[in-house]
């Protein structure tokens, strides 16, 4: 299985086989164990070993605490990542003040109301595609003034679900 993680802008590429780890097309010696019930994680690479401290933030979200520092990594499978890349920039936004169906899908679950305030990168609805679940997040903080969508409702890219106001005013599209 491969993934791709970015971590301060930069992408790595993972692939975990019955061979191994390689990362970027390197062979690495990795190991990584769960202390029960905790956050932390004991990481072993090519003989070096780091204590982590690892909270998920959301679909494929993690905040890592190493060595008294916070790291923020997104882990996408290639699955995940090919869909992205065919959804194309609505993928992650509908624009500041509406948030936009990246593909066709299924609404599954709506995660707002009306009149409800949220920040940015929040997620507001949850739509399958290709029997994958994706999380919608807004990309700035607002009101929820409009949602146009119920749960099991089909839907087409590019379709307005939800519609915000941001603090600078109304910004539809």
């Amino acid at each position: 299985m491969r993934y791709f993680v970015t971590i301060r802008g930069r992408v790595l590429e993972v692939e975990l086989s019955a061979d191994g780890v390689q990362v970027d097309g390197q062979p690495a010696i990795v190991g990584l164990v769960e202390v029960d019930g905790t956050p932390i994680r004991h990481l072993l690479v090519d003989g070096r070993s780091r204590r982590l401290l690892v909270h998920r933030d959301g679909s494929g979200e993690w905040r890592i605490h190493v060595g008294g520092r916070e790291l923020r990594a997104e882990v996408v499978d290639e699955r995940t990542r090919a869909i992205r890349e065919m959804a194309g920039p609505v993928a992650r936004s509908g624009g500041p003040g509406a948030v936009r169906a990246p593909m066709p899908g299924l609404v599954v679950k709506v995660e707002v109301e009306e009149g409800q305030e949220v920040s940015a990168g929040q997620g507001v609805i949850v739509v399958e595609a290709m029997k994958m679940e994706n999380e919608l997040r807004t990309e700035v903080p607002g009101i929820v003034t409009r949602i146009h969508v119920v749960p099991g409702q089909p839907v087409e890219k590019n379709q307005v679900l939800v519609e915000l106001v941001t603090p600078e005013g109304p910004r539809g599209d």
